[in-house]
């Protein structure tokens, strides 16, 4: 995950710098420990790492970091994951249109999410990226893990020309990946 990491923060300081300038200061180990407390939540170590590397990007950036989305910081990853867990049973009536297991990582402004699923909802793989929907269905897991995720993004920029950067740009096909589930 280091290296990946390593290739994908030279890549955007490089291609892409106004993002690069847009992104927040790593978390400490002893910041992640106050976060696991705060939310009662064992955070995976590939997601750990993806938030020591950068904490997401600042508020008034709108850079797409990965498909048309921004990275959110951690702290208010794990505060709508909260919320939206407690939106279960009420305004989320329908089986896994939100799951307690899953930390938005990513999001398109619009209410929409990429994110990390814990307990690997629809295939067993915890650690797997899952697409949520506010207004749709669609539950497609997009990546068997993250680091994957994050060495998608890494071709990316390797075989795109610099202006061919587009904020719509996709990442989301890695040999069987995406699957597509439907919750009703």
């Amino acid at each position: 995950m280091q290296k990946t990491l390593a290739t994908l923060d030279s890549y955007i300081e490089n291609l892409r710098p106004e993002l690069y300038t847009d992104l927040r200061s790593p978390l400490s180990t002893e910041e992640l420990e106050v976060l696991e407390q705060k939310y009662d939540i064992a955070i995976p170590n590939d997601l750990k790492a993806l938030y020591r590397w950068k904490n997401g990007q600042i508020h008034t950036s709108y850079e797409a970091f990965v498909n048309n989305s921004t990275f959110i910081p951690l702290e208010e990853a794990l505060d709508t994951a909260q919320e939206m867990t407690n939106m279960i049973g009420t305004d989320f009536e329908i089986e896994n249109w939100w799951n307690e297991r899953w930390i938005p990582i990513f999001h398109n402004g619009g209410g929409s999410y990429i994110c990390y699923d814990l307990g690997g909802i629809f295939t067993g793989q915890a650690g797997q990226l899952i697409e949520y929907w506010n207004k749709d269905n669609d539950r497609n897991v997009i990546s068997p893990n993250l680091e994957g995720f994050l060495g998608l993004l890494n071709n990316y920029y390797a075989h795109t020309p610099k202006e061919k950067f587009d904020d719509f740009f996709s990442i989301d096909t890695i040999g069987e990946y995406p699957r597509r589930f439907k919750v009703q």
